[in-house]
């Protein structure tokens, strides 16, 4: 199955056909503070009750990007983009802020720190999981305000503990040269995501996402931070040479294993 990628890009970032089976996803070099993204994606003007994606799934692709370090992030899998917020004005789709479920290869650099919980990696190349419950927006809004406390390191720790108790995750480091073409396989099941690299199996995770998800494939310059420390931190990172990603091959398909053939 071949997924319905529709493009987004900040100015002067671009999202262009590769070959006959790719797409190239740029950003420009610039200063911190200003966001650069090149981004496809599957679920912009969805519901996320109506999102395309969900287990028993494989996915494959085959990617590199421009250098090993690139400032941001960048990856490609799955998830329920959680952080957006549209009220369903000038004929944008209704959709509230969630707590986050996500299958993805995702790539993090410093200051990033992209996890809840202290025994897991949170920068580099990492396969990744979030399953967390399904809470009614207005219990979720009321919740988000205490939000402003994770600026406050001892009660962003304390604020940051009682997350982890409601988003689950998994996460494995790759240790692999990503400007390298590389074959990337993810395998989605209701209790279990298996990760392979170049056809070899590179990391599983038992925290498996539960519902309907979203195909993204992204490169950008962001950070987001929410150490050991407590201390919430959110950004922009500057980029001294363009960056990109290229995509090769992508392919979506049901997997079944209870199937005949």
């Amino acid at each position: 199955m071949q997924p319905d990628l529709q493009p987004r890009h900040t100015i002067g970032a671009s999202v262009a056909p590769l070959a006959e089976t790719g797409w190239r996803l740029e950003i420009p070099p610039g200063p911190a503070g200003q966001y650069r993204l090149a981004q496809l994606d599957d679920y912009s003007s969805l519901p996320r009750r109506s999102l395309p994606w969900q287990a028993p799934l494989v996915a494959r692709l085959r990617a590199r990007v421009s250098a090993p370090d690139i400032s941001g992030t960048w990856g490609f899998g799955f998830w329920n983009d959680p952080f957006s917020l549209s009220l369903g004005l000038g004929g944008m789709v209704r959709r509230f802020p969630a707590l986050p479920r996500a299958a993805w290869f995702f790539y993090a650099a410093p200051p990033n720190y992209l996890s809840f919980r202290d025994d897991l990696p949170a920068q580099g190349l990492l396969a990744a999981t979030f399953n967390s419950p399904e809470i009614p927006p207005p219990l979720l809004a009321l919740g988000s305000l205490g939000l402003p406390l994770g600026f406050i390191p001892p009660a962003g720790r304390l604020l940051r503990r009682v997350v982890r108790g409601f988003v689950r995750q998994g996460a494995v480091q790759l240790g692999l040269n990503p400007v390298e073409w590389h074959s990337y396989s993810l395998v989605w099941r209701s209790g279990e995501v298996s990760f392979e690299v170049d056809g070899m199996r590179a990391a599983s995770a038992v925290v498996s996402p539960a519902g309907r998800l979203g195909l993204v494939l992204w490169i950008d310059n962001q950070f987001a931070a929410w150490g050991p420390d407590g201390r919430l931190r959110f950004g922009f990172l500057s980029t001294p040479q363009p960056a990109w990603l290229e995509i090769a091959d992508y392919s979506i398909r049901i997997d079944n294993p209870a199937s005949p053939g």
